[in-house]
């Protein structure tokens, strides 16, 4: 896959500002797909002994959530610490990964917020508007916003609020269990985006491929050894 909108990540503070505001009037909050036959998960995790970066994204069967393919890509973390800006960290190492999966996704859920952002640009939009790819938001914590606890079964759901603007849902996706927050990246509306995350996550609180995601970077971090010899990073598993 190639991303339809391309430009450089090494942009300043303000610069990276001004284009999620510009590239934030592209999202699209209605439903804008075909059949969803396959789905992928995306995740990033940081290493703590360097300034190591990895993506993973993994694409699962709609249907029977078995995995049909993985990729794993590794970067240098490039842009500062700042929150709001988080996509300008890790959304070059998720590009390299999706430039090599070979089974184009219909569906991608984001472990990070989509317009539940303070310029409703969170990664899930951007990663949607950079491939023109549905996307879903479904971050573990919040970013901002206020909600009411929703009730506790499996797939109720309260408003997430900014002021007076509804900018994603608060759902449970297992009774009892803590709930998540949901929001959508692009081309796809709330009430779809929820449904799939509960649809995701039949037996956890997060979506199988959230899930997998994880495993995936986590096991790629702990196995990604630097040769002294080289300097280099390379895989061993």
């Amino acid at each position: 896959m190639k991303p339809m909108v391309m430009h450089p990540w090494d942009l300043c503070e303000t610069d990276a500002i001004k284009l999620q505001q510009q590239l934030a009037s592209k999202v699209i909050k209605q439903d804008q797909f075909d059949n969803i036959i396959h789905v992928a998960g995306v995740d990033v995790a940081y290493s703590k002994h360097s300034n190591t970066l990895v993506a993973a994204v993994v694409v699962m069967d709609a249907c029977s959530l078995q995995v049909i393919e993985t990729v794993v890509a590794e970067d240098i973390v490039q842009f500062p610490y700042i929150p709001g800006l988080f996509s300008f960290r890790e959304l070059p190492p998720i590009v390299k990964a999706f430039k090599n999966i070979k089974t184009t996704p219909d569906l991608v859920v984001c472990d990070g917020q989509g317009i539940a952002h303070p310029r409703r640009f969170g990664l899930a939009s951007y990663l949607g508007v950079l491939f023109d790819i549905p996307t879903i938001g479904c971050g573990k914590t919040k970013l901002l916003g206020k909600a009411e606890e929703p009730g506790v079964k499996r797939g109720d759901c309260a408003p997430l609020l900014d002021n007076t603007e509804m900018i994603g849902n608060v759902v449970r996706t297992q009774d009892h269990i803590k709930p998540i927050y949901v929001s959508i990246g692009h081309r796809i509306s709330l009430l779809t985006a929820c449904e799939w995350i509960v649809k995701l996550a039949p037996q956890y609180r997060l979506p199988e491929t959230t899930r997998y995601a994880d495993q995936l970077v986590r096991k790629a971090l702990a196995t990604y050894i630097k040769s002294e010899e080289s300097g280099e990073w390379k895989a061993d598993y």
